[in-house]
């Protein structure tokens, strides 16, 4: 368990995470890798606020660029830290899909 922002989380805090890569997948979903290695699932849908309104098109959300350690979209106007994608994605199980 760790504390962030005042904010508890189980499992342990990985410290400089970076994204390696980022593949689009069907319904808002994104097969993530990470420089430690993992791959994760992440739900784009869960996102709030105007700033992630673009990736509701197809267009935009299926080209997403690694930018330093981040995940980005449109030329870089929509951003999400590292950090934010690996705490809120799921396990990504190659057996199960």
């Amino acid at each position: 368990m760790y504390v962030k922002d005042e904010v508890c989380y189980a499992g342990s805090l990985v410290e400089n995470i970076k994204v390696t890569e980022a593949k689009p997948l069907r319904g808002g979903m994104l097969l993530v890798t990470f420089s430690t290695g993992e791959r994760r699932l992440f739900d784009t849908t869960l996102l709030k606020g105007a700033a992630f309104k673009p990736l509701a098109d197809e267009s935009v959300f299926n080209k997403p660029v690694i930018f330093h350690g981040a995940i980005t979209w449109n030329n870089g106007e929509i951003d999400i830290a590292p950090e934010k994608v690996y705490m809120d994605s799921y396990v990504y199980d190659d057996v199960a899909v």
